[in-house]
């Protein structure tokens, strides 16, 4: 079991500097602690590197200067082979995270707690690859990161007390809300917010504006944003993938996944980040 103090940890080790990687990095590193961001390939690295440097514009720049001194990139995972916690933020396929854990168990130091950024993948399936199960858990941040205040802590059925609790204060370190969710597809928030925006999906395969949907329900239900707003800045194939997560794991029929979702995928229609969703963006 790991005996890790928020006082002993120094080093975060985040695979991946996608839209989730780089704004988790920016965050552990506003909060003090040294962060190595791994990335395949350093193209990857520097957009995750021009998105905080973005991000941090708002900062003074001595502010700006401390942050990023505490954020190295590198394309070898090995370099993070000190880190006393990690944090994956790759693709939603649990065969890639599974064999990322098996590297993370054999690189890191036993005491080092193993996290996964997951929305709705089982943590404890993730575990069971590793020799340290009670050390795995989730930190599923919201997008984007720097932003939302909510960090989901996921716990599964192997998941120790210990590690609970140090989770929950480093999410207080990096001033964030917590909450506790049980081990099972889609957690809290996405088993109730991705049906919902599926189901504003299928208004839009018959027929309706997408327009008209969100502006009726940021109206009608004091949503900030709508649906399908939301679905463009999450990304049309996380929303997709999310909800095939959720069909496969409970087996009912309610978290179908809209065939406009699939087919929109299928053209590179992914929302914001690819210019065209539901919406087109500039």
């Amino acid at each position: 079991m790991s005996q890790l103090s928020l006082k002993q940890c120094n080093e975060v080790l985040v695979i991946g500097c996608g839209l989730m990687g780089a704004g988790i990095a920016q965050v552990v590193a506003q909060a003090g602690f040294n962060v190595i961001v791994m990335d395949r390939t350093e193209e990857d690295l520097i957009k995750g590197k021009n998105q905080i440097e973005k991000a941090l514009r708002k900062q003074d720049a001595t502010a700006q200067e401390e942050i990023k001194k505490r954020i190295i990139f590198s394309t070898r995972i090995s370099d993070g082979k000190n880190a006393d916690l990690a944090i994956e933020a790759i693709p939603e396929k649990i065969d890639q995270k599974k064999e990322l854990f098996v590297t993370l168990d054999e690189l890191l130091k036993p005491e080092a707690i193993l996290a996964s950024n997951t929305s709705s993948l089982s943590i404890a399936d993730m575990s069971s690859v590793t020799k340290r199960p009670e050390q795995v858990i989730g930190l599923h941040f919201f997008s984007p990161v720097p932003i939302m205040q909510l960090l989901e802590i996921v716990v599964s059925i192997n998941t120790s007390k210990v590690v609970i609790e140090w989770a929950q204060a480093f999410g207080e370190k990096l001033r964030k809300k917590t909450i506790i969710a049980k081990d099972y597809p889609g957690f809290v928030v996405n088993r109730v917010l991705v049906p919902m925006l599926n189901e504003a999906a299928f208004l839009v395969m018959e027929g309706n504006a997408p327009s008209e949907i969100d502006k009726g329900l940021m109206l009608g239900a004091n949503h900030p944003i709508g649906p399908l707003k939301l679905t463009d800045m999450v990304g049309v194939d996380v929303v997709l993938y999310t909800l095939q997560s959720l069909y496969e794991g409970y087996n009912d029929s309610k978290y179908r996944p809209c065939p406009l979702l699939k087919r929109m995928v299928e053209a590179g229609h992914l929302g914001k980040k690819t210019g065209r969703g539901f919406y087109e963006y500039k």
